[in-house]
């Protein structure tokens, strides 16, 4: 067994075509069919099922795939903490995000990690709390942005920053006369939510100590949509600070602040228990430390290097 034929199994996953898992791989396609079925004969078992279109793992298959995946990123690991112990940061970074942080982390964190890290090869998915999880499990995602604690005894969190949330309230509404907010002031049927697998929806609830009892008209998926509705329809919602140096002069007046308790989300970039590249881990953490204001940040954040 060869991590080259892991490899090339999970190749052949991602496209469930041999001409196009060649292609990926940069071989020809008798080279990769060969290179599996030789794995296949070694362990005894059909990890693919040729005769579907397109192919599919087999029930055991689908196992040594997930193992694969650990495999071939342990390898990728060890190769790269190499490289760092020669300090030069090279390689490939899957980075997860969640949609309630990218619009205001992404464009300058892309354009500053490609700046100070040109050897790496960077990409970004937008992904809900649940879906990086499980891709963080089987190393389909090397680390992730998102609202924490996750208190998963698996996944190491290293805070980033802290970010307060604003009430947003349409002047048509009572308690737009309030200079400020607690959590009993804000009524829920007049309260716009993201739809549900956001994990700001489920903040904004805790914070108001309760579940709506209704179904809202309408849920949207991101906090600018949340903004236009409550412009046109009233009602209000619940911002993250960072959004609202994107609020136009006469809408930052909608704003009011919540206390009692103050509504706070911790960001934090998240890791597999057993990653080691710790290099890569500072860069991103570095690049965030160039966007975020100096008052957000975490405290150990601003003074020390993360070690793992």
């Amino acid at each position: 067994m060869t991590l080259q034929q892991l490899e090339y199994v999970l190749a052949l996953e991602k496209t469930r075509h041999f001409v196009r898992a060649a292609e990926l791989c940069n071989v020809t396609q008798p080279t990769l069919s060969a290179m599996i079925q030789k794995l296949e004969d070694e362990l005894d078992c059909k990890i693919f099922d040729r005769s579907r279109q397109p192919i599919e793992p087999t029930e055991i298959g689908e196992k040594i795939i997930r193992q694969a995946q650990v495999i071939i990123y342990q390898a990728n690991q060890l190769r790269e903490s190499v490289q760092n112990e020669k300090d030069t940061l090279s390689g490939t970074l899957n980075l997860a995000i969640i949609p309630t942080i990218a619009p205001y982390l992404l464009p300058q964190f892309i354009a500053a990690f490609k700046k100070a890290y040109p050897q790496i090869s960077l990409k970004v998915t937008e992904m809900h709390t649940s879906t990086i999880v499980e891709k963080l499990r089987i190393a389909e995602i090397d680390m992730a942005i998102l609202s924490t604690p996750l208190d998963d005894p698996k996944i190491l969190e290293v805070p980033l920053y802290y970010e307060k949330f604003a009430a947003y309230i349409s002047p048509t509404e009572p308690i737009f006369e309030r200079t400020e907010l607690s959590a009993n002031d804000m009524p829920l049927d007049k309260l716009w939510v993201l739809e549900e697998g956001h994990c700001l929806r489920n903040q904004v609830f805790n914070f108001c100590n309760e579940k709506p009892e209704h179904n809202h008209t309408y849920e949207a998926g991101s906090i600018d949509t949340l903004v236009k509705i409550v412009d046109v329809n009233g009602g209000y919602t619940v911002i993250p600070e960072l959004h609202i140096e994107l609020l136009s002069d006469n809408q930052k007046k909608n704003l009011r602040e919540i206390v009692k308790p103050e509504a706070t989300r911790e960001i934090s970039v998240i890791i597999r228990h057993d990653f080691v590249r710790e290099g890569m881990l500072n860069a991103v953490a570095e690049c965030v430390k160039q966007i975020i204001p100096a008052h957000m940040l975490d405290a150990r954040l601003k003074k020390f290097a993360i070690r793992l």
